[in-house]
């Protein structure tokens, strides 16, 4: 796996999360397969630059700034460790599964930041 392809899909997950969008939800937008996109994400696939126009459009992003890469750090990377092993957790279940599990950490987000306040 290439360590550019993994730059440009953390900068692509972090996006659409940042965006509150599900990987289901992107893929429905952009009309391409969620398995694809999530092989993209982990920098397991390289794209086409038909992809990353819906990618971009979608996302209503500029190009370039999927391939900024100054604010890249350790331990960005390590965090993506653990989106990466979250990731695998996931895929052995089914979408209702998913669903709970999204919404539970919803909620756990909403208590974190309460404390903070």
């Amino acid at each position: 796996m290439s360590d550019f392809l993994r730059a440009v899909g953390n900068k692509i997950r972090k996006t659409r999360t940042q965006q509150g969008l599900t990987l289901e939800e992107l893929a429905e937008k952009t009309e391409l397969n969620f398995s694809y996109l999530g092989k993209i994400e982990r920098g397991e696939k390289n794209i086409t630059l038909l992809t990353l126009e819906k990618l971009v459009n979608t996302l209503n992003i500029p190009p370039s700034s999927l391939f900024d890469f100054n604010g890249t750090s350790q331990i960005n990377n390590n965090l993506d460790k653990v989106l990466d092993n979250h990731e695998k957790l996931l895929q052995t279940r089914n979408v209702e599964e998913i669903k709970t599990i999204h919404s539970i950490s919803v909620d756990i987000f909403k208590l974190l930041d309460n404390r903070k306040q």
